[in-house]
């Protein structure tokens, strides 16, 4: 934004010096054309307070005013003067251009190029949930193996018939076991203990 006339290089003379330009004082002044010309493309309520102006090349003046509209921080409404073999002032063009800082829509990426990264993310998308898949398959195939064991486990249950258990209910034990222990050897290892006893009172 600038409030000063800006110099601008229109080529050099005969001699290679660089005339310097200087703004119209007609076009500076000619904030109500500008205005007009703003009026016809936008709402008055958009348009906000003078905000300088930028000198171009052939003596175009473009007036800048500031936007009141929301989401165009920075931005300018502007307006290109001119004057044409010294008539009046005249409107070239007007519209909303960005200043300095301004906040800009992202950088344009063709077609193509979106449509690639789309298909790449989709791709690693997929891949991922095979993974998952493959995964969630390992712990079904654990499961099943679980369940299979029990399965075993109610078919020896399903062995057994009534011949297999005492009229109380209880499981019918092997000759000389009593809960899994041997009875017999039991006896056994006594009567060792009963022999080496005798022959210690005889000593």
């Amino acid at each position: 934004m600038n409030s000063t006339p800006e110099s601008v290089d229109s080529g050099a003379d005969a001699e290679g010096e660089t005339p310097v330009l200087v703004a119209d004082d007609r076009l500076l002044a000619a904030h109500d054309l500008a205005l007009s010309a703003l009026r016809e493309i936008t709402p008055a309520a958009t348009i906000g307070d003078p905000a300088g102006y930028t000198l171009e090349a052939d003596g175009v003046v473009s007036l800048r005013f500031a936007t009141t509209m929301e989401g165009y921080p920075g931005w300018f409404w502007t307006v290109s003067l001119a004057v044409v073999d010294d008539a009046e002032p005249t409107v070239l063009e007007a519209e909303l251009l960005p200043g300095e800082g301004a906040l800009l829509a992202p950088e344009w990426v063709p077609w193509a190029v979106r449509l690639a990264e789309y298909q790449a993310a989709q791709a690693a998308l997929a891949a991922e949930r095979g993974v998952e898949a493959e995964d969630a398959a390992d712990v079904d195939d654990e499961s099943d193996d679980d369940l299979d064991d029990d399965d075993d486990d109610l078919d020896d249950v399903d062995d057994l018939d009534a011949a297999d258990f005492d009229d109380d209910g209880s499981p019918i034990l092997h000759a000389g076991d009593v809960d899994g222990v041997d009875i017999d050897v039991l006896d056994d290892d006594t009567e060792d203990d009963d022999d080496a006893d005798d022959e210690d009172d005889e000593d």
